[in-house]
């Protein structure tokens, strides 16, 4: 098990390291349904608006402090009804997977999300991903519904799976 340390990530200092994570995944796995690789400027911008929204980019460090994995979370849907459900993800190094990161990172979100007096977390994995939708069942996730031919990628459709976690918070939710 990979002794992680837990902080939030800084553009600085991370954007580089996110960007070789997400890059990874978007070329070798169906964790992201997207094409092409991002670029430095596509990552630190998306990072910096995180930050300045005040939402969590939470980052896992080892021993010497090199980001192994990092997990965010952020509006689920525009509209003001949907203020407390949020989508999140997380990603992991390939060289730190099955370690506990992700583990250790989702445990974290929840606990930042019932923080922000959120109420459901969503997060949509690829049906395919038995890894992710293990660790979200292990963490009181419910299956919710599934997209079928949602994306294609690697010459062949993907399903969608959507994950959901209820929170007992907001103690005091209102329409307002």
């Amino acid at each position: 098990m990979l002794s992680v340390k837990l902080a939030d990530c800084i553009t600085e200092r991370d954007s580089l390291a996110i960007q070789s994570i997400l890059n990874e995944a978007i070329v070798h796995s169906t964790a992201l349904y997207d094409y092409e690789p991002r670029s430095l400027e596509t990552v630190t911008a998306w990072l910096d608006q995180k930050i300045s929204q005040c939402w969590p980019v939470r980052g896992a460090y080892d021993e010497a402090d090199r980001l192994v994995g990092f997990a965010t979370f952020g509006p689920f849907r525009p509209q003001p009804a949907y203020k407390y459900t949020v989508e999140h993800s997380v990603y992991i190094d390939q060289n730190h997977r099955g370690q506990g990161a992700a583990q250790a990172l989702m445990k974290d979100l929840i606990e930042q999300a019932q923080q922000r007096q959120l109420h459901v977390m969503v997060g949509c994995i690829d049906a395919a991903n038995a890894v992710s939708t293990g660790l979200h069942l292990k963490l009181g996730f419910t299956h919710c519904g599934t997209i079928k031919q949602a994306g294609f990628k690697f010459g062949r459709w993907l399903d969608a799976a959507f994950y959901q976690k209820i929170l007992s918070t907001p103690s005091h939710p209102s329409d307002g």
